[in-house]
C-alpha cells in the first residue's frame, strides 16, 4: 500500500538516485544537471513550504513539493513540483501525489509544464488543470531540442470567495 509521508533528510536519500536521473536526463526539470545531493535536498525540501515522499514497501516512489507560487496577495496559488521512479510509472504515483497536493492548496498553477512530457500533461488534464498559456521553446530537452512549455491552473477552493 503506498502512503504519503512527511519527506526526511534519510527518505530524501533513498529518493535522490530517482532525483538525479530524472535531472541529468533534462526532459522534464529545469534543475542543473550536475546538482549534488545536498543541493537537490535544499532544492526540494528546504525552500518549498512542505515536501512529501509516496513510498511502498519501504521504497520511495515518488515525491512532490508545495510552495506559494508568488508572494503577497498572489500566495493563495500554489505551485508543486513532482517526480516520480521510472518502476512506479503506470501504477498511479503521481496521481496519487497530485491528489494529495491538490488538498493543500486554493488553487494551483505550473508555471513550466515541458509539453514534450504528454503522459504528465495527459494525467494533469484528467485531473482537471487547464493549458491556459504556452510559452514557445523555453526548455531545452536533451534529446528534443528547443520544445514548448505549457502554463497550467486549476481553482481548488469550494468557495470562490475564500481567496
Amino acid at each position: 500500500m503506498m502512503n504519503i509521508v512527511a519527506m526526511t533528510p534519510e527518505l530524501f536519500t533513498r529518493f535522490w538516485p530517482v532525483f538525479s536521473a530524472i535531472i541529468q536526463a533534462e526532459e522534464t526539470y529545469a534543475f542543473d544537471p550536475c546538482l549534488n545531493e545536498q543541493q537537490a535536498f535544499d532544492l526540494w525540501c528546504t525552500l518549498p513550504v512542505e515536501t512529501y515522499a509516496a513510498v511502498e514497501n519501504n521504497t520511495v516512489l515518488g515525491s512532490y513539493f508545495i510552495k506559494a507560487n508568488a508572494s503577497g496577495p498572489g500566495a493563495h496559488v500554489s505551485n508543486c513540483g513532482y517526480m516520480v521512479a521510472d518502476a512506479a510509472r503506470g501504477k498511479g504515483a503521481a496521481k496519487v501525489l497530485c491528489q494529495h497536493s491538490k488538498q493543500r492548496a486554493l488553487a494551483m498553477q505550473f508555471n513550466a509544464v515541458v509539453s514534450s512530457n504528454t503522459v504528465a500533461v495527459a494525467l494533469w488534464q484528467k485531473l482537471g488543470f487547464e493549458v491556459i498559456g504556452r510559452v514557445p521553446k523555453a526548455y531545452r530537452h536533451k534529446q528534443l531540442g528547443f520544445v514548448d512549455t505549457l502554463v497550467m491552473y486549476q481553482w481548488l477552493a469550494a468557495d470562490e470567495s475564500v481567496a
